[in-house]
């Protein structure tokens, strides 16, 4: 069978179609702000496009995914991560009979609170804000479109509805959990999201470790001779080239890594199907008392383990991406130590934001919204003395 009739998700399914498992708007928690309903879409592709056209959305182009942005225009970005994840998502959600809208708008905006230089960024600026709180991209990304976004006259951020909000929301300690109220509930009481919000985690899970692959190889960090020992990989590049004995270059990069997407997701398909069957789930409370339904069978879990280490040790961990990961930390931590000691230093509406929620907070604020080029121009205006006195 061609690799492309191996998954091909049905025709959108409608409504009354979707499984009786899947959120749907009749079993919404709703918005926490009324508002009339949307005219030719649905409530949770409004809430798309609104992530879409939010000013935090197209940050993520400038903000790294492993390589920082200025080091190549191939590279992927947040911007293209978020757009990958939401087309998995939106794909395995639709084969499971769930609502892929809300899989895609959930995937679009996961990644809005990311710092700019990626985990190295979120680590620093973690560390400094350890006594005010802590700092996590997940935590941020549920602010944004709760509060710091400014598009509407009724009220501040995107007003999402709850499960695209709750589903945003990964991660949450239970001492956080307990000062965000019901959106974080389930942290608190040790319950599972949607499985909408369960397909948006192994979705994540698919495209990094995929376009990571694709990535690492165009920087020529890594090298097929390495990936070769790694089981997936080589799996897949051996299908290719058994099935194309001349292709090379590119071209058998590409054919590999989509092969492994493929592998992934029909596995992914397979076994949360195999569960939800066992499982007996048939409402949404069910859902959230039943353990984790999404997932890979033990031996895809393991290859992707596998895959993990090896990116961890030879990519994430190689010396070129540590020397600009640790730039990325110092002027993150420049930043935040210059602002904390001189206010002044901060942009009009964040020294107001300071007034109201304390000066840590607006800054982590300022800092989590830039983007990668905007922190190293804001790092030189603070610091290079060539930019005052012209060299």
């Amino acid at each position: 069978m061609p690799l492309s009739e191996r998954f091909a998700p049905p025709l959108k399914p409608a409504v009354s179609e979707l499984a009786s498992y899947a959120v749907t708007e009749a079993v919404s928690r709703g918005r926490q702000f009324a508002e009339p309903r949307p005219k030719a879409r649905g409530e949770f592709q409004r809430d798309r496009d609104r992530i879409i056209h939010s000013t935090a959305f197209r940050r993520l182009e400038y903000k790294t995914q492993v390589f920082v942005n200025h080091e190549g225009d191939l590279f992927r970005t947040r911007l293209t991560h978020s757009i990958e994840v939401a087309q998995i998502a939106r794909s395995v959600a639709r084969a499971l009979r769930l609502n892929d809208d809300l899989a895609e708008a959930i995937a679009l905006a996961h990644d809005l609170g990311h710092t700019p230089f990626g985990h190295a960024g979120q680590d620093a600026l973690n560390e400094c804000m350890a006594e005010h709180g802590g700092f996590e991209h997940n935590l941020q990304s549920l602010r944004i479109v709760d509060q710091l976004e400014e598009r509407y006259g009724a009220f501040d951020g995107l007003n999402l509805m709850y499960e695209t909000r709750a589903g945003i929301l990964k991660h949450c300690a239970p001492d956080h959990a307990r000062t965000l109220g019901e959106v974080a509930r389930r942290f608190v009481e040790n319950l599972r999201p949607s499985l909408e919000a369960q397909v948006c985690n192994l979705a994540d899970e698919i495209a990094y470790n995929n376009h990571d692959v694709d990535d690492g190889l165009r920087s020529g960090l890594i090298s097929l001779e390495q990936l070769e020992a790694v089981s997936l990989f080589a799996r897949h590049i051996q299908a290719a080239r058994e099935e194309f004995p001349h292709i090379a270059g590119r071209r058998l990069i590409h054919e590999t890594v989509r092969r492994m997407i493929d592998a992934q997701v029909t596995d992914l398909l397979a076994e949360t199907s195999r569960r939800l069957a066992q499982s007996g789930v048939a409402t949404l409370q069910d859902v959230e008392r039943a353990p984790p339904l999404v997932g890979f069978s033990a031996t895809m879990a393991e290859e992707n383990r596998e895959l993990k280490r090896f990116l961890y040790h030879k990519l994430y961990r190689h010396y070129q991406v540590v020397r600009m990961t640790n730039k990325a930390r110092r002027i993150i931590r420049d930043l935040f130590a210059a602002f904390h000691s001189e206010p002044r230093l901060l942009p009009p509406q964040y020294q107001a934001r300071a007034e109201q929620e304390g000066l840590p907070r607006a800054i982590a604020d300022y800092i989590a919204g830039m983007t990668d080029r905007y922190a190293i121009k804001e790092h030189r205006r603070l610091f290079a003395v060539e930019e005052v006195y012209g060299g």
